[in-house]
């Protein structure tokens, strides 16, 4: 199709490519030192297609990015910039069930946050039946008496 009916075509198109695609906030650890760091890395993802908004934190590293966006994408675009780049590791002390746990205390990390260890072990751990029948009535188990 050309002239104006294919231009109003691919506009409406692409509107739609954006609704199928759900809203992120994709939140990033990236070390900046100065205002020519900040501005080069606002500029590269602000240039992305379906970015919404990038709010910088010069003090913690961190760049929150707002949009219909991939959080992969998000993070290699970053990455262009020449930056060590990884997805913002900490999260609230208050959420983690056990914050004083190994590798889970950072002393980077902002006030009031650790790192999030959980996610990873626990998504790495698959609880198998075995596991399971051998802790049933060991004395580990505070209801083992109610089953002998």
């Amino acid at each position: 199709m050309g002239g104006s009916l294919g231009y109003f075509w691919d506009l409406f198109v692409k509107e739609q490519n954006y609704k199928k695609k759900q809203f992120n906030t994709v939140d990033l650890k990236i070390k900046m030192d100065c205002d020519g760091c900040e501005l080069k890395v606002k500029k590269t993802l602000s240039n992305m297609k379906g970015v919404q908004n990038v709010e910088i934190n010069r003090k913690q590293n961190k760049v929150t990015v707002s949009g219909f966006v991939e959080a992969q994408k998000v993070v290699k675009r970053a990455q262009s910039t020449g930056k060590r780049v990884e997805i913002w590791p900490y999260v609230p002390y208050n959420v983690v069930a056990h914050p004083y746990a190994p590798h889970t205390y950072d002393k980077r990390a902002p006030a009031g946050h650790v790192r999030n260890v959980e996610a990873l072990t626990v998504s790495s751990y698959v609880p198998r039946q075995e596991d399971h029948l051998a802790t049933l009535f060991s004395d580990d188990n505070p209801n083992a008496c109610s089953l002998m």
